[in-house]
Order: C-alpha cells, then sequence, then structure tokens
C-alpha cells in the first residue's frame, strides 16, 4: 500500500516537473506586451555592440584569424548600420506623430464651442427633444423669435 502511494506521488511530481518543459517550445515569436520596435530595436543594437566588443578581445586574444575577424567584423557593422537606420526612421515617425499630435490639440483649444440650439417653443415653452423647426406641441415655427 507505501509502495503503491510513493509511486504514484512520484508520478505526479515527475508530471508537474515535465509538463512546463514541454509546453515552453510552443510559443514562438511572441513578445511581451511592452515591447515597443524603438525598444527592440535599441535592444538589438545593444546586443551587436556587445558582440562587436567581443570580437575585438577574442581577436587581440589571438583566438580568431585575421580572415575570420574581418569577415565577422564587416556582418556585425553591416548588421548594426541597419539597425540604426531602422532605428532613425521609427524615432522620425514618432516625432511625426507627436507633432501631429500637438497639431491637433492646438487646433481643439483654439476652436470656439458653438452654441447649443435651443428648441424651447417661444410661445407655449415646450422643450421639444429633437432638433425640429416646428413646436411639437402648438406647431409655432422654432426658428424665429417674435
Amino acid at each position: 500500500m507505501l509502495t503503491a502511494l510513493a509511486f504514484v506521488l512520484a508520478l505526479g511530481l515527475a508530471f508537474f516537473v515535465v509538463k512546463p518543459l514541454l509546453a515552453a517550445g510552443t510559443d514562438e515569436g511572441t513578445l511581451p506586451v511592452d515591447v515597443t520596435l524603438e525598444t527592440d530595436l535599441k535592444r538589438r543594437r545593444l546586443v551587436v555592440y556587445d558582440n562587436i566588443q567581443d570580437l575585438e578581445f577574442e581577436y587581440n586574444a589571438r583566438k580568431i584569424a585575421a580572415p575570420d575577424y574581418q569577415a565577422l567584423r564587416e556582418t556585425y557593422t553591416s548588421e548594426a548600420a541597419q539597425l540604426m537606420t531602422e532605428s532613425r526612421e521609427v524615432e522620425r515617425q514618432s516625432t511625426e506623430e507627436v507633432f501631429i499630435e500637438r497639431e491637433v490639440a492646438a487646433r481643439r483649444v483654439g476652436r470656439k464651442p458653438q452654441a447649443v440650439p435651443d428648441y424651447t417653443c417661444p410661445k407655449c415653452g415646450f422643450e421639444n427633444p429633437v432638433p425640429v423647426k416646428f413646436c411639437g406641441e402648438c406647431g409655432a415655427k422654432l426658428g424665429a423669435r417674435d
């Protein structure tokens, strides 16, 4: 009885350990919600800079041959240049969006509020619930205030 209980407990424990390990590979290519394109480009650029720095160290330590060093350095440098160009483009677009939002806000502030038309009948005092030309109670014309 005790052996069966220990076996069931071990089987359950193994299931809880293995299940997350097997499910980890199903989520391909997803980014956390708070990652923006700007921060992702910046992170990738910093990784490339670190790679260049590591490459320099490895070359100076004589661990990499000169032709391999030149090829890798050229690859990393072109990747860094491409990421910088993409970052500038994203920054320019976000700057344009900020400028447009400022313009819209300034125009909204400068706009005068329109007067709400009064649909109360001047003759009988009935408040019409919708915009109409004639009073719904007495039929008098609402546009003229005589």
